[in-house]
């Protein structure tokens, strides 16, 4: 069960600030796209993640998408974001995440991947090697191919100790 066992569990992406990234000598973000990073079903983005990303640019993180969509669904989801990304990651392998490691030239212990699902985005991140956050989704509705993944998923939780026992925090010192 540990590889479906987070590093830390976060409420939402925005709540990562560059300060507790930079205190754990992190210096890339890899994210999932859908419902990580943005609204599955509207990819336009809010003013939170466009402060949140520059935020992250100023202070020299690097913020990269690592998805299971195709190049040019998530090409299209970032056009007005401008953010380097891995498609066709294929995720729960850690294909995609060691490609982006790769691609950057960082050391593993300088990249972490946040994600929404266990059984895609902890789990490749763990296999990777990579610590890993998990979020709360940002709506409760998914696209069907995710349904599958939730329904699973609650049996993985419940194997983790129950939601009840995972406490997701505002950031990454558990506040």
């Amino acid at each position: 069960m540990s590889l479906f066992k987070p590093t830390w569990l976060v409420q939402a992406v925005y709540g990562l600030t560059a300060a507790r990234l930079k205190e754990q000598g992190i210096r890339a973000v890899f994210c999932d796209l859908d419902n990580t990073l943005l609204v599955w079903n509207n990819p336009d983005g809010s003013a939170e993640l466009r402060d949140w990303l520059a935020a992250m640019h100023d202070a020299d993180i690097t913020v990269m998408v690592v998805s299971n969509n195709n190049a040019k669904r998530v090409g299209r989801a970032l056009e007005k974001l401008d953010l380097p990304f891995v498609a066709r990651a294929m995720k729960p392998l850690p294909i995609g995440i060691n490609k982006a490691v790769n691609y950057l030239g960082l050391a593993k212990q300088e990249c972490v991947m946040v994600g929404d699902q266990l059984l895609t985005d902890v789990a490749a991140g763990n296999l990777a090697g990579v610590r890993t956050i998990l979020v709360q989704p940002l709506i409760e509705s998914d696209a069907w191919n995710t349904s599958i993944n939730r329904f699973l998923e609650k049996f993985v939780f419940m194997t983790l100790g129950g939601k009840k026992h995972l406490h997701y925090s505002e950031d990454l010192n558990g506040k």
